[in-house]
């Protein structure tokens, strides 16, 4: 097949393409490179069933393409809050532009959704039937919201015209080729403590995160985009399932690196979630998906590709 994946060039987008391309599909990777990096596919440029296209998918695009992983869109909040009305742009105009684009050609398409459409959430863990509790005009709505239209765009799509729609919501997910400056908890501890900085954590470090290694998140997305089972148009979501504090991964990490994290104290920023954790019944019962790398075996992963970044 050949497989369109925008956001090619980032974090999530390029071990898609690696494990596209390994198993023998053609790939095109559009990016606008905001936070995407070549240095993420340099080792793919020189294959011959792999295209890397700059552009923006706020704009339309055309290609023949079978299959559309629509994974373009500022993940981290230092990124997405940089261009809040950039971020809404993307996720809805981007959205619809590649639906336009699976209208035409047929094509099965995938939303990158996330388990920020829950927001600060009442249920826990969280199941897809859980409609989120989400502030639709604080500093972190444009991503939350913006993923939530996304996802009502795919919907109307597949009840309007027919397109052929996966919707996933991925969790916390980490390791390799995540970018320095992300801002995201694990990358940001991971540098910190490499050069012996205190790590920050906010408010008394109570809250929790559920961190899913990026391999086993990659598992997943491909797994979606194959099932064609009972509810393929419904959201599914991926993550891990073990829930952990900040404080507690502070002590996993430096258990990791072999040293004590110095750490301070910030007070909690507005709209951050205190408790997060995917209920992954659904990806279990439908595409057979569980979680395989453990948080210190994936931290250690992570922890040496970010001593040679650095």
């Amino acid at each position: 097949m050949r497989a369109l994946v925008t956001g090619g060039a980032g974090f999530l987008g390029s071990h898609l393409c690696d494990r596209l391309l390994d198993d023998g599909h053609e790939v095109i990777a559009v990016d606008n490179f905001f936070t995407g990096s070549k240095r993420n596919i340099k080792h793919l440029l020189q294959r011959h069933d792999f295209e890397l296209i700059r552009h923006d998918i706020v704009n339309p695009l055309l290609a023949e393409v079978d299959c559309i992983f629509n994974l373009a869109c500022p993940a981290s909040p230092i990124h997405y809050q940089y261009n809040p009305v950039k971020t809404v742009k993307t996720s809805v105009m981007g959205t619809l532009n590649m639906l336009g684009l699976a209208k035409r050609v047929k094509a099965r398409v995938l939303q990158a959704s996330t388990s920020e459409v829950y927001g600060n959430p009442a249920v826990h863990p969280q199941v897809e039937s859980y409609w989120g509790n989400v502030n639709p005009i604080g500093p972190r709505s444009c991503y939350d919201e913006g993923k939530r239209v996304a996802e009502t765009l795919m919907s109307d799509y597949h009840r309007q015209n027919g397109v052929d729609i996966r919707i996933i919501r991925i969790f916390n997910t980490y390791g390799p080729r995540m970018a320095v400056g992300d801002g995201r908890v694990i990358s940001n501890f991971i540098v910190y403590g490499l050069r012996d900085e205190p790590l920050t954590i906010y408010g008394d470090g109570s809250q929790t995160r559920s961190f899913c290694y990026v391999d086993d998140m990659i598992e997943g997305i491909v797994a979606l985009m194959n099932y064609t089972g009972p509810g393929p148009d419904e959201p599914v979501n991926v993550g891990s399932s073990h829930e952990i504090t900040m404080n507690e991964l502070v002590a996993t990490l430096g258990k990791v690196m072999g040293k004590e994290l110095k750490t301070v104290r910030q007070p909690l920023p507005e709209d951050d979630p205190v408790r997060r954790r995917a209920d992954t019944t659904r990806a279990r019962e439908r595409l057979g998906w569980k979680q395989r790398v453990g948080l210190e075996e994936g931290l250690a992963k992570t922890v040496e590709y970010f001593r040679q970044a650095l």
